[in-house]
C-alpha cells in the first residue's frame, strides 16, 4: 500500500509489539522512512518495515536534524513513520516537531497508541476508576529538568485524593512521596510501580507512599517506570465484592435494559 507523502506520528504502544494498533502497524510496514525512538520502541516492530525502507534511530539526532530528515523525505514524495513509544500525545514532544514541520510546509497525521499508563494498569490487574472510591485519574509528572507549572504542582493535584499516574518520575520518587504526604495522603496509601510495562523484563513493585522511595531504590528502578498511586491500587480490592457500578446493576434502568426495581 502506498502512503500519502507526509509525516505519520505513530504511537507504537508500551513495548509488546502486538499492542500497536492495526493502523499504526500498516503505516509502519508501508512507510519509506521509519524514524523511531530506539531505546523505547521494540526492534521486532521496526523489523516489520518494508524492504528498502530507510530505518533511522532518533536517539543520535537533535530536533532540527530529525525535522530536516523528515521534511526532505516528504518533499521527495515519500512517506515518513515517526514512531514514538506509548501514545505520542503524552509526553511525546510532538508539538515541537509538528511546529517545525509546518514551517517547512509538511503536514502530519497522529496515529494514537496504547499509553504506558493503561498498559501498567493492565499488568497490575487494576481498575483506575473504582465506583464510590475514585472516579478521576490525574496524569502528570513530578517537576524535574522540565518544570511543572505552579498550579500543577503535585501537592495541589494530589489534594483531590484520586488516582494519580506519574510519568517520567521514578528518579524523583522521594520528592513525589513528600508531595503526596503534604497533600494529606495517608502514609499507607497503596502505590504500584511498573517498569517497562509489557516488555519481557517487565518489573512490578507494590508499595505505599511511605515506602515508595526506599522500595524503588532497593529494586534499582530509576527510569522507564510508571507510578500509580491511590486507593484504587489496593491489590485487595479484587477480593471484595464491593464498589459496584450502576451499569450492570439489576435494579438500574438505562436505554438498553429495563431494571428490576430491586437490588441484589
Amino acid at each position: 500500500m502506498r502512503l500519502e507523502p507526509k509525516v505519520y506520528i505513530v504511537g507504537a504502544g508500551p513495548g509488546d509489539p502486538e499492542l500497536i494498533t492495526v493502523k499504526g502497524s500498516r503505516i509502519l510496514r508501508s512507510a519509506d522512512l521509519v524514524l523511531y525512538a530506539d531505546s523505547l520502541v521494540s526492534e521486532e516492530l521496526v523489523r516489520s518495515a518494508k524492504p528498502g525502507a530507510q530505518v533511522v534511530q532518533s536517539s543520535g539526532l537533535d530536533l532540527e536534524q530529525q525535522v530536516e530528515l523528515m521534511a526532505r523525505t516528504v518533499k521527495e514524495g515519500r512517506s515518513v513513520a515517526r514512531v514514538h513509544t506509548g501514545d505520542p500525545s503524552m509526553y511525546g514532544a510532538i508539538l515541537e516537531q509538528m511546529s517545525l514541520l509546518k514551517l517547512c510546509g509538511v503536514s502530519c497525521e497522529i496515529i494514537p497508541g496504547v499509553s504506558s499508563v493503561f498498559a501498567s494498569a493492565a499488568a497490575l490487574g487494576a481498575e483506575l476508576t473504582v465506583p464510590e472510591l475514585t472516579q478521576t485519574v490525574i496524569l502528570t509528572r513530578a517537576g524535574g529538568r522540565t518544570p511543572v507549572p505552579e498550579l500543577e504542582q503535585l501537592r495541589a493535584l494530589a489534594a483531590h485524593h484520586c488516582t494519580v499516574a506519574l510519568f517520567l518520575s521514578a528518579a524523583l520518587a522521594g520528592q513525589a512521596a513528600a508531595e503526596f504526604l503534604a497533600a494529606g495522603w495517608s502514609p499507607d496509601t497503596p502505590v504500584a510501580v511498573v517498569k517497562r510495562a509489557t516488555w519481557p523484563d517487565q518489573q512490578i513493585v507494590r508499595t505505599t507512599v511511605q515506602h515508595l522511595e526506599r522500595d524503588l531504590q532497593e529494586a534499582g528502578i530509576t527510569m522507564h517506570a510508571m507510578i500509580l498511586a491511590g486507593r484504587a491500587l489496593d491489590p485487595e480490592l479484587v477480593n471484595r465484592d464491593a464498589h459496584r457500578s450502576k451499569l450492570y446493576d439489576r435494579s438500574f434502568t438505562h436505554g438498553f435494559r429495563q431494571g428490576s426495581g430491586q437490588n441484589g
